[in-house]
């Protein structure tokens, strides 16, 4: 869609001093303003508890900007426009006389504006200050006009499905839900968005789209990190929790939807959440032929050593915390009957790379002597942004020889633009009111469903958590999960290698239009 300059807005971060603002929030903003995005009157305020001298707060941002900002060191100059647009703010969030003060301050902008400003309040903080937040807010009337206020909330949405909806149950009794912006970066990641136009812009492949002529889908989101400073949260969370319920989900509906009536936010959402419902729910009994949950001991990730996963800060010496996890799942609906859905991720493997995987089923013509391997779509989210396809080509020569090439699509070199990071998308998107990228509560609390019987079983016993190495991709057991049918994992960068045709082809079904 095409952006128009948004409304007249005050940016509220709460959390304004801490990683997120200093690593994304305020790089976003910048580069929104100098891509001359953002609003012509708009004021950002960083809430921070501790003292802070606005001069020093701004250096500090500064920083931040020149370090991971996509655009590279910013200017004197556009320092200097951007910068008279952010003030640090002090106040404890659990305090009435912090948004008193904070009201007053909005208001006096509105007052200089000569109108009524949207507001975006931005919950850059820990789960616990969710709530006092909220009741803030909504008791000194700050966040009282559905159309131009606006919450943005960071995950995780809860720890389980009880917790989901009670955190859903806290907001909507002060917010509309409207006005609730539910953020997952993935969904704003432009290969993903790019998902739609692929496959609703393009009637190439969306009547392929279906358990007819696609073998099985591969969903892999790799990371080469530990949890590093991150121990403490990551203990109480794991892999499931912090990657499978909220990431790789969305993108599997994004994969997997319906094509909605229109381009709208609620016809695109209704048709995310209806995917999510038709994944097959887990018996206890199937968790453990279905799931496989790893831990990284110590190795070595590029030649230089890593910790195992319960040496690291904050970890528990017996943690049973998965940091690895791969599944089968299956979505119960007339287009996927059948077809297996695997999702991995992990932590401390060699290499961060995160791709959709689409294996065609092979073809029904035996036509050559050599057995021909089976198209494969690869869809790289990152870190190289591109799309490839896998077909069957004949060897230049007099002789009939076949061999497996690929057809490339990159943005490097299909694009002069530049491609916006997932947070420059996804804020624009809250400033202008554009809630399409964002997950609703009904989704949240149905990605929670389908992800509880695990949970479940997983307390049960800790006889199937498995270990591996850093730097290694994960207990050998997920390899084998995927290998059951013939399939093997496919990870980018890297040379593409041809797929193994299933052993025992499944039955095709009948094609679903597309």
């Amino acid at each position: 869609m095409t952006h128009k300059k948004p409304e007249a807005s005050n940016i509220v971060i709460f959390g304004g001093n801490g990683d997120l603002a200093w690593r994304k929030l305020i790089p976003a903003f910048f580069n929104l303003y100098i891509n001359d995005f953002m609003p012509s009157k708009f004021a950002i305020y960083g809430i921070h508890h501790q003292a802070l001298d606005e001069d020093e707060y701004r250096k500090h941002l500064l920083e931040g900007i020149n370090t991971f900002s996509r655009s590279g060191k910013a200017t004197k100059e556009e320092w200097k426009k951007f910068s008279q647009h952010v003030f640090f703010f002090q106040g404890d969030f659990t305090q009435e006389d912090t948004y008193t003060r904070l009201g007053k301050t909005l208001e006096a902008n509105d007052k200089k504006w000569k109108e009524r400003a949207s507001r975006l309040f931005y919950y850059s903080v820990a789960p616990r200050f969710i709530e006092p937040i909220s009741i803030a807010l909504s008791s000194h009337g700050l966040a009282s006009v559905e159309g131009k206020d606006r919450i943005v909330v960071e995950k995780p949405f809860g720890n389980d499905l009880a917790s989901a909806k009670e955190l859903n149950k806290l907001l909507t009794k002060h917010f509309k839900e409207s006005q609730i912006y539910r953020i997952d970066h993935y969904l704003g990641k432009e290969t993903v968005q790019n998902m739609m136009a692929f496959r609703f812009a393009n009637y190439v492949f969306e009547p392929l789209w279906n358990n007819r002529f696609i073998d099985h889908i591969q969903i892999s989101v790799a990371e080469q990190v530990s949890v590093s400073g991150r121990g403490g949260y990551y203990d109480q969370s794991g892999a499931l929790r912090d990657m499978i319920q909220n990431h790789l989900m969305q993108i599997m509906c994004v994969v997997a939807m319906e094509c909605p009536g229109k381009y709208e936010a609620e016809a695109i959402r209704d048709a995310r959440v209806k995917v999510v419902q038709e994944i097959r729910s887990f018996k206890k009994k199937d968790v453990f032929k279905n799931v496989v949950r790893g831990q990284y001991t110590a190795g070595k990730i590029n030649g230089v050593s890593q910790k195992g996963y319960r040496q690291e800060e904050k970890v528990a010496k017996d943690s049973t915390t998965e940091t690895f996890v791969a599944a089968r799942l299956y979505i119960d609906n007339e287009r996927w009957q059948g077809v297996p859905f695997f999702l991995r991720t992990g932590k401390c493997l060699p290499k961060q790379s995160s791709v959709i995987v689409i294996q065609f089923r092979e073809s029904p013509h035996k036509l050559f002597q050599k057995e021909t391997v089976p198209n494969r779509l690869i869809i790289s989210i990152q870190p190289e942004q591109e799309i490839s396809l896998l077909f069957e080509s004949k060897i230049p020569g007099v002789e009939m020889k076949l061999k497996p090439v690929e057809m490339d699509f990159t943005y490097k070199e299909s694009y002069t633009e530049a491609v916006p990071e997932a947070y420059e998308a996804l804020l624009l998107d809250v400033l202008e009111g554009d809630a399409t990228l964002f997950m609703r509560a009904d989704q949240v609390e149905a990605a929670w469903a389908k992800v509880m019987p695990i949970l479940d079983a997983w307390k049960s016993t800790s006889d199937d958590l498995l270990s591996y190495k850093a730097g290694t991709w994960g207990p050998e057991k997920a390899n084998e999960l995927i290998q059951q049918q013939g399939f093997d994992w496919t990870f980018l960068p890297q040379p593409l290698q041809p797929a193994k045709p299933a052993r025992k082809p499944r039955k095709a079904k009948a094609a679903v239009a597309g």
